[in-house]
């Protein structure tokens, strides 16, 4: 059964996940995106260590940013880098190849010390029925009963990697690989709000109803975007998400209003 880390496991994996970090850094490409934008790509998995250097690298922009450079938007595998040209010598280069240079002097810095852990929110979610229609399919996929479902998926917390497909919608991992499922065949055209759902060694939750293909075993109470609270999101990228199984009488005393 899963189990969370224990603290020397912890303490081993996190120079290794920096190490790793540095050398996706040392081999980052750099490409224009229309005029305005530059993207960094960093790597090709969804990992820790990708997750590690993305947002090292965004703290890197953030603290040495050029005069040209408007802002700096972290993803899963990338950092878009979004910039004014019209900021950038007006004798030489093009902006992009201009700017390409700055950031490619600033990767050669030492990235920053990001923060290992992040918070640990606990985020109640009540598993199967109608809640989860996906659940008992999640299960037969994986060789597993649905309560070892539920147990490996909350028995560990993930890593809030980033904010993807609307807003609000928080995307963590790393997954048990136990519960490795692509996404559903055929999509839904309706997934509800507060869905709990997992493909591809990622969670997420719908934070608004809307199609989706995910597959879904669980939904919380909870609200976690209100666009006139500051900052709108709840939750925080690095947050480490730790989901709680709760009843279908505690999902309705914890049920949130949405807007």
């Amino acid at each position: 059964m899963n189990r969370p880390a224990d603290a020397a496991t912890l303490e081993t994996a996190a120079p290794l996940v920096e190490d790793s970090a540095a050398a996706l850094v040392a081999r980052a490409r750099i490409e224009p995106v229309g005029d305005r934008c530059l993207l960094i790509r960093l790597g090709d998995a969804v990992d820790l260590a990708t997750n590690r250097a993305v947002h090292a690298v965004t703290a890197l922009i953030d603290a040495y940013k050029p005069a040209a450079v408007i802002e700096a938007v972290p993803a899963f595998t990338t950092v878009a880098v979004h910039y004014q040209p019209s900021r950038c010598p007006r004798e030489g280069d093009l902006p992009s190849v201009w700017l390409t240079r700055q950031i490619e002097a600033l990767l050669r810095r030492d990235l920053p010390r990001i923060d290992n852990t992040g918070r640990v929110v606990e985020i109640p979610a009540c598993y199967g029925g109608d809640f989860g229609p996906d659940l008992e399919d999640v299960a037969r996929q994986c060789g597993l009963a649905p309560e070892d479902v539920i147990s490996l998926h909350s028995g560990s917390p993930l890593t809030l990697y980033a904010f993807f497909f609307s807003p609000g919608n928080p995307f963590a991992g790393p997954l048990d690989p136990r519960l490795n499922v692509k996404r559903r065949s055929s999509p839904r055209t309706r997934v509800e709000a507060g869905s709990v759902a997992i493909a591809n060694g990622l969670s997420s939750i719908y934070q608004s109803a809307s199609p989706g293909g995910w597959n879904v075993i669980a939904r919380t109470p909870w609200n976690l975007f209100q666009v006139d609270r500051q900052p709108p999101t709840r939750l925080r990228l690095g947050d480490q998400l730790r989901f709680k199984p709760i009843s279908p009488d505690e999902f309705h005393d914890l049920l949130e209003p949405r807007p």
